[in-house]
């Protein structure tokens, strides 16, 4: 997927692996599993992550064992993104870390261009692409279902604006670097009428219930 933002500053990302030394004592077995998170690492960045600038930076645990310890880390391998906590003591999730630096990466930067997050089976995303098509308005479809940095891409973005404890549904939609929001907004912004869907389920937390 092509990245939908302006690049921005990296994202933090820190690794303390079972390696150093600490006065008399020096690790002489390496760690595999901190071997593995390093490959994860690198892969993740290569793939789910392509296109959102990172850093990374790798340290030896014994030997800088007080650094982690204000975040919760004390048992390498120890993943840190911005600072945050992610991973410690086994190998790494690679969704786990690319959750984590969508999200850090959507706090410091805008959506530029036209998008649809949406699924396959969601009428309404139907619905807002064909809009979109008939009006002529090019933009970029992300499958929430298919790629997961589509689905973090997009919570890490909507929830800011309609809160945390609001419910996300398809289709989430932004048209020229704005937040619109589902179909029947984007129906009003295209100019054409929307009918009623008595089948449209409400949360129990949606508004006005």
């Amino acid at each position: 997927m092509a990245d939908l933002t302006e690049s921005g500053s990296p994202v933090q990302v820190q690794l303390f692996r079972w390696a150093g030394s600490w006065g008399p004592f020096k690790v002489k077995i390496p760690c595999g599993e901190c071997s593995l998170t390093l490959d994860v690492i690198h892969d993740t960045f290569a793939n789910e992550l392509s296109g959102i600038p990172v850093s990374l930076d790798v340290r030896d645990w014994l030997t800088e064992w007080w650094r982690p310890l204000p975040r919760g880390g004390w048992h390498a391998p120890i993943v840190l993104v911005e600072g945050r906590l992610v991973s410690q003591g086994h190998a790494l999730n690679r969704g786990v870390l690319t959750e984590a630096i969508i999200d850090a990466h959507a706090r410091r930067s805008e959506v530029r261009g036209n998008h649809v997050f949406g699924k396959a089976t969601c009428p309404h995303c139907v619905r807002a692409k064909s809009y979109l098509e008939s009006s002529g308005i090019d933009y970029e479809y992300h499958d929430v279902v298919a790629s997961p940095r589509s689905l973090y891409e997009m919570l890490a973005r909507v929830k800011p604006i309609v809160g945390h404890k609001t419910p996300i549904t398809v289709p989430q939609i932004w048209i020229d670097d704005a937040y619109v929001g589902g179909a029947d907004r984007l129906a009003e912004i295209v100019e054409r009428s929307v009918e009623p869907n008595p089948e449209r389920g409400r949360c129990s937390m949606s508004p006005g219930r």
